[in-house]
């Protein structure tokens, strides 16, 4: 077990590197193209904390395989686990992941086809996400498995 334990936090100390340098790319990127310096450095934050903490909260993945998993970090994780989640936040978070991935797409680093499944999965889903949030965020529920749409199930 420590032997597993121990080469997890290997590779994951490996992609936080190769992250770092990621991530300055992407800010030179969004001043690139005209953001300004405030507004490119929220969407940084909200990448570095996608990429380095739940991209990496129980496994060593690689941003650029990460991409898939926008629906487990926006509908779920986030909302959990970031004590300042919220709509707004959600929304924002949506917001860097296109530009971040679409950044990794003119970089050549994921296919356009996975990208514009992004896109799609964050037009779709964004309607439920906000409402499960809201459902979170509602001290009247008091069943967990109502904010998570599990109403067949006993959450409590």
């Amino acid at each position: 077990m420590t032997d597993d334990y121990e080469r997890l936090e290997r590779a994951c100390k490996r992609i936080r590197k190769d992250n770092d340098k990621l991530l300055d790319e992407f800010e030179n990127y969004l001043l690139n193209k005209g953001l300004k310096s405030k507004t490119a450095d929220k969407h940084v934050k909200n990448i570095d904390f996608y990429i380095n903490e739940f991209l990496l909260y129980e496994d060593a993945v690689k941003a650029k395989d990460g991409i898939h998993d926008i629906g487990m970090f926006l509908g779920y994780w986030f909302i959990k686990k970031a004590m300042w989640s919220s709509p707004a936040q959600i929304k924002s978070n949506a917001a860097s992941l296109k530009k971040f991935y679409t950044f990794m797409h003119e970089k050549e680093m994921i296919k356009k086809e996975d990208l514009d499944d992004l896109k799609e999965i964050i037009k779709e889903e964004m309607p439920e996400w906000i409402a499960t949030m809201k459902r979170y965020d509602n001290p009247s529920i008091t069943n967990m498995a109502e904010v998570w749409g599990l109403e067949d199930f006993d959450c409590d």
